[in-house]
């Protein structure tokens, strides 16, 4: 199968390196440069992700994503300056599914995509078509629908991920290093925080206090534990 990916960089050398890059990997790349038009374009066109620069004219990535994350379904990987925490809170916040920093380095942009593209795809197992419930939550990893006391919540492609692998094991911690390798297929390193802002981001919209959380737990040093 051939993605078709959206790859939304107003610096044309950079989308170009990167689109040859993606199109040597058997991608189907189109660009574009202004975020108004990006929107218009994800609306009506079958993208299989987006990626996303921040930095536009007509309308910022960040209004781009919001603006489009209620109809589209897919990954969309926001590039963010290096070390910029800031951009990448918000791009959290505004449903993007992931982050990678500039210089952009198509190797791993590729990798980060292909791990989203795979989990909605290939649901191989029984265990990952289930309904998962862990007392009021319930998860359908068929439809990939989440309700909490019978309510539809609205979730990143990321954000159900997380979810769905810390309710499979509520009750257990689970720890940091292997959510990482398991979700985002890097180790972790330390330093990387894109796990706990998504943390933080599932917390809110499942009304989890975010200075006493009862429902997903921090466990200093370790990692997380899905409370049951």
């Amino acid at each position: 199968m051939t993605y078709r990916v959206l790859l939304v960089e107003d610096d044309l050398p950079l989308a170009e390196m990167v689109r040859d890059f993606l199109v040597g990997e058997d991608y189907e790349v189109t660009i574009e440069g202004n975020g108004r038009q990006a929107a218009a374009r994800i609306a009506s066109e079958p993208f299989d992700a987006v990626v996303l620069d921040i930095g536009l004219p007509g309308m910022d990535g960040f209004e781009v994503c919001r603006s489009v994350r209620p109809h589209f379904a897919g990954p969309i990987i926001v590039l963010t300056a290096r070390g910029d925490e800031m951009d990448e809170v918000i791009a959290l916040e505004v449903g993007a599914d992931d982050f990678v920093r500039k210089p952009v380095r198509p190797r791993a942009l590729l990798a980060r995509m292909k791990s989203h593209l795979r989990r909605i795809d290939t649901p191989s197992s029984n265990e990952q078509r289930q309904e998962i419930v862990v007392d009021d939550l319930h998860i359908d990893e068929g439809s990939r629908n989440v309700r909490l006391g019978g309510e539809p919540i609205e979730l990143s492609t990321a954000e159900f991920d997380l979810l769905t692998y810390l309710a499979r094991r509520a009750g257990q911690v689970v720890p940091r290093k292997e959510i990482y390798l398991e979700l985002l297929e890097i180790p972790y390193d330390g330093l990387d925080r894109s796990i706990d802002l998504r943390v933080s981001r599932l917390r809110r919209k499942l009304g989890d206090d975010p200075n006493t959380p009862e429902r997903i737990k921090s466990i200093r040093g370790v990692g997380y534990l899905l409370a049951k």
